[in-house]
């Protein structure tokens, strides 16, 4: 994982996030190995901290 990942991950908020893992091309080397462990892992921890509705809204926001 660089440097620069690791940032954007740490930066990006849950809508961030879940646009990209839901509109990403395939491959993206930011679901891949250990990147990908840690995309994941923030993506949980940072939905973890909405209640049901604003990740409800987020998503539909986000769209799919």
């Amino acid at each position: 994982m660089t440097d620069e990942e690791k940032k954007w991950i740490n930066e990006a908020d849950y809508e961030q996030l879940l646009r990209r893992w839901r509109f990403s091309p395939a491959g993206d080397s930011m679901f891949v190995g250990e990147t990908g462990r840690y995309y994941g892992e923030a993506l949980r921890k940072k939905r973890e901290l909405l209640d049901h509705d604003a990740q409800v809204a987020t998503s539909k926001k986000v769209g799919w």
